[in-house]
């Protein structure tokens, strides 16, 4: 991944678990969207402090956002449905070592 690319991903989440939207080490990205089959929780991560920033009961997205994301603080997006759902998210690089 170079700077300007798009960091995006897509994939399947299990009922009450998380897609981590965390870039690889010395990555550092800003993430503009989230997309998602059904009721959601989105946390502000370190992978053991967190903090709710935004949720939604259907199945929709989150557009035009500007969340800023390393490998040490990151999104989590919890699927708080009842059955395994669709998440994505897409942003751009913004730093790469």
């Amino acid at each position: 991944m170079a700077v300007g690319d798009v960091y995006s991903g897509l994939q399947s989440v299990a009922a009450g678990s998380f897609l981590n939207i965390q870039p690889p080490a010395g990555t550092e990205a800003v993430i503009t969207n989230i997309y998602y089959g059904g009721k959601v929780e989105v946390y502000f991560t370190d992978g053991t402090n967190s903090v709710l920033v935004d949720s939604d009961t259907a199945a929709g997205s989150m557009q035009g956002r500007c969340f800023h994301v390393t490998n040490t603080l990151y999104l989590q997006v919890k699927n708080a449905d009842t059955a395994a759902k669709l998440i994505g998210f897409d942003g751009v690089i913004t730093k790469q070592t």
